[in-house]
């Protein structure tokens, strides 16, 4: 069995498989992924609960990226999601033509963990991105 090591901290690998994991705040509803010491949104500082992000949102945005670090292969289409939970997440979405034409703002989408790469020590990575729904 192959061990993976999550991409970021939000990414939980669980014997039952991989998900998102957010921060909900208890007093005004705010979804975080990224650590944070308080809301951002409305300063709480306590109260910010785990939660497993929706598997299913819309697409918001996206950038079909032409030029990127060494190493990585382009294009890919980087995209921002609308989570049905109320979450927003980035990554990229695959499985879709690198057409504007084949892209539609709102579209279904779905999150999807697949391997992201592996490192000058071997550890492998467990990452996610968005397929059309």
């Amino acid at each position: 069995m192959v061990e993976y090591r999550g991409v970021a901290p939000w990414v939980v690998i669980e014997d039952e498989g991989a998900h998102v994991q957010a921060r909900r705040c208890s007093r005004c509803e705010a979804m975080l992924t990224r650590p944070s010491l308080a809301c951002p949104s409305c300063g709480a500082r306590e109260g910010l609960a785990p939660v497993r992000v929706a598997d299913r949102g819309v697409l918001h945005s996206y950038s079909i990226v032409h030029r990127s670090f060494p190493g990585v292969t382009t294009p890919f289409i980087s995209a921002v999601v609308d989570m049905e939970d109320g979450t927003v997440l980035k990554g990229n979405l695959r499985g879709v033509a690198f057409d504007p034409e084949a892209i539609r703002f709102g579209m279904p989408v779905r999150l999807v963990f697949d391997e992201a790469g592996v490192d000058a020590k071997g550890d492998r990575y467990l990452s996610y991105f968005f397929e059309a729904a």
